[in-house]
Formats: structure tokens, sequence, C-alpha cells
């Protein structure tokens, strides 16, 4: 359970990054402030850890798919 609310709060933190960054990008046009620059690097690094989490939960079997469609392999029943 934990894994699922770290990869919400990463995602979350995600979004939240992204948009300071566009705050900064409009806020400072002309400027030679590098805001945008270290809000976009932040942003890049909480990704890759959302996606770390993501693959650690699949691979440890924490996570998984419930889709219709991602059934697994097809047995063939009733056929010589």
């Amino acid at each position: 359970m934990w894994l699922k609310v770290l990869i919400v709060f990463l995602f979350i933190a995600v979004l939240i990054s992204l948009s300071s960054a566009l705050v900064f990008l409009l806020k400072d046009m002309g400027s030679r402030s590098k805001r945008t620059l270290y809000a976009l690097g932040i942003r890049v690094t909480l990704a890759g850890l959302l996606l770390l989490c993501i693959f650690y939960g699949f691979s440890t079997g924490q996570l998984g798919s419930s889709a219709p469609w991602d059934k697994g392999p097809m047995i063939e029943q009733g056929r010589p």
C-alpha cells in the first residue's frame, strides 16, 4: 500500500514542478534567471523516481494489471 501512496505523491510532485516551471518561464521572460531550468531538472528527477517506483512495483508483484485485455496467454481448449 505504501508504494501506491508514494507513486501518487511523486506524480503530484511532478505536476507541481511542471506548473512552477511554467510560472517561472512566464515571470522571468527576458531575464537571465535559471529558475525554470532548475524546476525542470527537479521534474526530470521526480519522473525518474516515479518510473523506478513503478518498475519496482511490477517486478516485486506489488503492482499489477487488472485490465480485461491483459489476461495473459490464451489456452486453446477443445482442440486436438
